[in-house]
């Protein structure tokens, strides 16, 4: 029995407890919670449905908690169901119901933790977008690891998923990188406020290499070759490296192109038009604080260039008429202010508020030997995402990234994440999948088979019951991941699950050894370690982190 189906239970035989007493059961919820008891010894599950239902139905708590424990204890499947407290409800299965569990796993393979809450919805969840002027910086590289299982995680519930990435192709910025490209070509210092390192240097001979005669051009042609090839070439080298980190795009939409097609120009006249934007100082304002902004928002400056905003009105409405039902933005730790002002963009161009999700990410910071790592060999200024992946590895750069909420500022310790002990999180799960494998080739090798039909029946050990239920937990865990943008709850999950492994397999031996015969007892715990060895594969495949069989 899952959690899903013993919340069915629990529903079913509240509306027949009502029921009998003439009572109103439209007070009961559609979904009933179920949840891990924190001390064991309480059950395997509990519920506050009483709590939450009994006096609005017209009955005390405890008298309808002692009414639904009777009714649900009906079920074959509950062992035992207790009130405690005021009216808590503490449930115990059989062992047999609660083996149904790793069955279900079994049949749902890799498939096992998907669900269907965005079926039919259309979410672009744009991330990293950093500036396509420098090697991604470590802010970024941790976009790419969240952002990549974030969308994992959502098209695991259904949702059909755009990834798009949002390159800074106009402004000072990119001018500044083109100079600085010229400036090493001749040989000169960098400019004032432009880019430094090795990898300016080395775009620069490249560009040299294919437009051999850059330098002699006029000014303004030398400016715009340099811009072109070497935005080109920094763009290319920033797909590469995230594909190499496993995070791919489906879409990298330039926001020049808004500017150039006139979609600025067009957004800006209808908002004019709508009043959503006006005139003052000799500027144009967007009427930000109309719709729950701090301030309104200058949108064209007096001297008549757009302001940066300008193109992030236009992109937004761009993403809107593609059919997006959800648009994710996330974001660095300096734009958190763009939560209000996209949220009041998307008012007034008349759509729900909540068709934009800001979420802010805050920093990274890189630690070897108890002191601060500050300086890139290659950027020159920063710690870029190769430096992070040649450091530790994608697998555990990735999970790292991944395992903390983004609302934290985050410390990686380098020493750490290189250990290969129960210390380095990524190693404890990915140990516990490959010990898992291992098993399943031994007992291969011995020519004992996965028996789908094993009697789950006699795992009635109370760390065999524990994995279990932990196992049970996996689809809850994703769906709340989904809707709450957290991939880091998957990490967190997929440690508890390695605990509760490693607990069972101190003290349940699987396989026979020496001239042992194999067992039924032998079939159901072989069952029920394929069944953990599933869901480890399934969750680190949700962070793009890979489930290796041998370590």
């Amino acid at each position: 029995m899952t959690p899903a189906v013993l919340a069915e239970l629990v529903r079913a035989s509240a509306v027949q407890v009502l029921t009998a007493r003439g009572l109103d059961h439209a007070v009961l919820p559609e979904l009933v919670t179920i949840e891990r008891p924190r001390n064991p010894e309480h059950g395997d599950y509990a519920t506050n449905l009483a709590l939450q239902v009994a006096k609005k139905a017209g009955m005390a708590p405890r008298e309808f908690a002692q009414a639904l424990a009777d009714e649900v204890a009906k079920d074959s499947g509950v062992a035992t169901a207790e009130v405690a407290g005021p009216g808590f409800l503490n449930f115990r299965l059989a062992a047999d119901a609660q083996g149904e569990q790793v069955r279900q796993v079994l049949a749902a393979g890799e498939r096992y933790g998907s669900g269907d809450v965005y079926a039919g919805r259309k979410i672009n969840l744009e991330f990293v977008s950093a500036n396509p002027t420098g090697p991604i910086h470590l802010g970024g590289t941790r976009w790419a690891a969240v952002g990549d299982a974030l969308g994992r995680i959502l098209a695991a519930q259904g949702a059909d998923v755009t990834r798009e990435y949002y390159v800074n192709d106009a402004g000072a910025q990119v001018d500044r990188f083109a100079e600085s490209l010229i400036a090493s070509a001749k040989g000169e210092p960098t400019p004032e406020n432009g880019y430094a390192g090795a990898y300016i240097s080395d775009i620069a001979a490249e560009v040299l290499r294919r437009e051999p005669s850059a330098l002699s051009l006029p000014e303004g042609e030398r400016h715009q070759l340099f811009r072109r090839i070497g935005m080109g070439l920094m763009l290319d080298e920033m797909r590469h490296s995230l594909h190499e980190f496993g995070t791919d795009f489906d879409v990298f939409f330039s926001e020049s192109s808004l500017h150039d097609s006139g979609e600025v120009d067009r957004t800006l006249s209808e908002l004019k038009a709508s009043g959503s934007l006006y005139e003052a100082d000799g500027a144009w304002w967007l009427r930000s604080t109309a719709f729950g902004d701090d301030k309104d928002r200058v949108v064209v400056k007096s001297d008549g260039a757009p302001a940066y905003i300008a193109g992030d009105l236009a992109y937004l409405k761009d993403k809107i008429g593609r059919g997006f039902d959800v648009c994710v933005y996330m974001l660095g730790a300096d734009h958190h202010g763009y939560i209000a002002r996209l949220k009041a963009a998307a008012a007034a161009m008349g759509h729900d508020p909540a068709v934009v999700e800001v979420l802010i990410g805050q920093l990274v910071n890189l630690v070897k030997d108890g002191q601060p790592v500050k300086m890139s060999k290659r950027a020159g200024t920063v710690i870029t995402l190769e430096d992070l992946v040649e450091a530790v590895g994608v697998d555990a750069a990735r999970y790292e990234l991944a395992r903390y909420s983004v609302d934290s500022v985050l410390e990686v310790d380098l020493d750490l994440l290189r250990k290969r002990s129960d210390e380095n999180p990524v190693y404890y799960v990915q140990y516990a999948h490959a010990r898992l494998a291992s098993l399943q080739r031994n007992a291969a090798d011995l020519g004992l088979k996965l028996d789908p039909n094993a009697d789950l029946g006699l795992l009635t050990l109370a760390q065999e019951g524990e994995l279990i239920r932990t196992i049970g937990e996996f689809p809850a865990i994703v769906r709340r991941a989904a809707e709450l943008r957290e991939p880091h709850r998957v990490a967190r999950y997929l440690e508890i699950l390695a605990g509760a492994f490693h607990k069972f397999y101190a003290v349940a031996p699987v396989l026979p050894k020496g001239d042992e015969e194999a067992t039924a007892l032998t079939f159901a715990r072989l069952a029920l370690c394929e069944a953990a060895r599933q869901v480890f594969a399934n969750g680190l495949r949700l962070l793009g982190v890979s489930a290796p069989e041998r370590m």
